[in-house]
């Protein structure tokens, strides 16, 4: 067998291979090109999803809270991982159909003058598959955008991990607020109780007042060590949403009787464009419309060209050969894959459409209790605790001057802690309200205040 001009096949066979690949890459880059993103582009800041062995402990703040919870929150480390999932993807995407290697050899091995290898045909061959219509670009495009929907899908999981945190810290401070409250209760209800033992030793009074004083001391204990279970079981809580399953730290530290005027549902409205769920629709779109352009490039048939060449060992000659193949699109011509992302983008019209009023409803909902608790908040915190700390104090020192009886000492009593309690669960819903008026418009509370300030300003300037 005579293989003495093979080689040099192999040799002209790969270099006009790597001279079609170069072709090849040039055909499929197309206009179409999107310019890749870095992570610092989709403004996700990575270092966040970084664990870290710090420990709260002692007391903490609602920022200490809210980057803890950044860092070790086990459902927004998995939405990061995701999108370096699609990173890869998008590597995969750009890449070029894999060249295609075929040897071949007959006419051996048979019986008369084919027992041999005398007349056996050797045929070395390379094939490409050439993507015409920029289907690699398209690719790659998507594959991009498919990495920015994982970005949104982050945001959207962040926003709500800072939502969830300071929702779960302000109910940590309110209870903090109810336990004081019930201590307070307990000292002046044992307070009570001392003076109206004293008065029923003196006979002043009739001894079923002490037994009413010492039933309301009771009482008061009672809720007190109500007030401290429910404060464990918020600290769980909060715990909870950075992964851990017992609150190690001692007290969360913040105020809840500072009341910012509610800004007006206008300039809320204005600022929803911001909310990660809404915003990302743009981007959906552009990914939808990708689709469809990537469909309609898949009705362009791929021609798929081979180089090689062939030794004939009976002449001991060599020759090259080529060929190309072009599917006929007389069948398939993507009709139902255009049909299909043509309906997608037309879907997505209409879910980006439902996204935005879901907003503007849930906006609504939410600003009609911020408001009324705003208000409730104001009006104990200006009108009623001011009034009814007054008609305790008067009532209190009436009772020791002998001028009312204890019911009526013992029903301001309970107004005055019923008011506190009250004002607590307003500020605790404010605040709270906040925190989901800020999730659903994408930005701090103090740019939607500034906003309407600004409208205020203007309408004023106006008239």
């Amino acid at each position: 067998m005579r293989f003495k001009y093979l080689p040099f096949t192999a040799g002209v066979v790969m270099t006009l291979w790597f001279a079609f690949w170069f072709g090849a890459h040039v055909v499929s880059a197309g206009a179409n090109e999107r310019p890749e993103k870095t992570n610092s582009d989709m403004q996700i800041t990575f270092d966040e999803t970084k664990l870290t062995d710090r420990k709260l402990r002692g007391v903490i703040t609602l920022k200490d809270a809210i980057s803890t919870a950044l860092v070790r929150n086990p459902d927004l480390m998995a939405f990061s991982i995701e999108i370096r999932a699609q990173e890869a993807q998008m590597i995969q995407a750009g890449l070029f159909p894999n060249p295609e290697f075929q040897f071949q050899s007959e006419d051996f091995g048979g019986s008369g003058t084919r027992q041999g290898f005398d007349l056996t045909e050797t045929t070395v061959q390379l094939s490409q598959l050439i993507e015409l219509g920029g289907k690699r670009s398209k690719r790659k495009m998507i594959a991009s955008l498919d990495r920015d929907l994982a970005g949104w899908d982050y945001k959207s999981k962040r926003a709500d991990v800072l939502t969830k945190v300071t929702k779960a810290f302000i109910d940590v401070l309110a209870d903090q607020k109810r336990v004081a409250l019930a201590k307070e209760m307990v000292d002046l209800a044992a307070k009570v109780l001392q003076t109206v033992s004293a008065r029923v030793k003196a006979g002043k009074v009739s001894p079923i007042e002490e037994t009413r004083a010492k039933v309301a001391f009771f009482a008061n204990q009672i809720a007190l060590q109500q007030a401290k279970r429910r404060l464990e079981g918020s600290r769980k809580q909060l715990a909870t949403t950075w992964g851990a399953k017992t609150a190690l730290f001692d007290q969360v530290k913040g105020r809840l009787d500072v009341l910012a005027p509610v800004p007006s549902i206008e300039a809320l409205e204005g600022l929803i464009s911001g909310n990660p769920d809404i915003a990302r629709w743009a981007t959906e779109m552009e990914q939808r419309n990708a689709s469809l352009a990537l469909a309609k490039a898949k009705k362009i048939p791929d021609p798929t060209v081979s180089l090689g060449g062939k030794h004939y060992s009976d002449l001991g000659e060599n020759a090259f050969m080529f060929s190309i193949s072009i599917p006929i699109p007389i069948f398939d011509r993507n009709q139902g894959g255009i049909s299909k992302a043509r309906e997608r983008v037309a879907k997505a019209r209409e879910e980006r459409q439902a996204a935005t009023l879901r907003g503007f409803w849930d906006l609504a909902e939410t600003y009609r209790s911020l408001s009324s608790a705003y208000s409730e908040a104001l009006g104990l915190q200006t009108e009623v605790l001011p009034g009814a700390t007054a008609a305790f104090k008067a009532l209190r020192k009436g009772y020791h001057q002998g001028k009312f009886d204890y019911l009526s000492l013992l029903d301001a009593q309970r107004t005055l802690f019923e008011s506190k309690g009250q004002y607590i669960e307003a500020l605790r819903v404010y605040h709270q309200g906040i925190a989901e008026v800020e999730r659903l418009i994408g930005t701090g509370f103090d740019a939607a205040v500034q906003t309407s300030n600004k409208d205020i300003r203007s309408a004023s300037y106006e008239n």
